[in-house]
């Protein structure tokens, strides 16, 4: 079920309340793939960062981290991200649901929370 807008507005109390919030807000295979490719073109410019010492590969990695993900939430799922109400653990979040993608485990976690095809 998709999380109304009423519950995003509220904040969740602990992160095992939030996951399954954030995978709502996270429904549709276009809006996840901003979402990895922000995350993965950000580790990338991050790494840039340190090994150039370059500020501006930082700061790039950090819009670029957010931008696509914005945009995904805007365009494609209409919803508000994670970001404003719970900075860290949607940071965390993005990065645990790369992980499960890239293991072929994502799928079987919305399953889990009542949220697959």
């Amino acid at each position: 079920m998709a999380p109304s807008e009423e519950s995003r507005s509220v904040k969740s109390a602990s992160y095992q309340e939030f996951w399954p919030r954030y995978l709502g807000e996270h429904r549709l295979p276009a809006n996840r793939a901003l979402h990895y490719f922000g995350t993965l073109l950000g580790i990338v410019l991050l790494f840039s960062a340190l090994i150039l010492g370059s500020w501006w590969h930082a700061a790039a990695a950090v819009v670029c981290g957010y931008a696509f993900a914005w945009a995904g939430h805007s365009f494609i799922e209409r919803n508000r991200p994670a970001t404003f109400t719970h900075p860290l653990w949607s940071l965390v979040s993005d990065f645990r649901m790369l992980g499960l993608w890239a293991s072929g485990r994502l799928e079987e976690e919305l399953e889990r929370h009542g949220l697959g095809r």
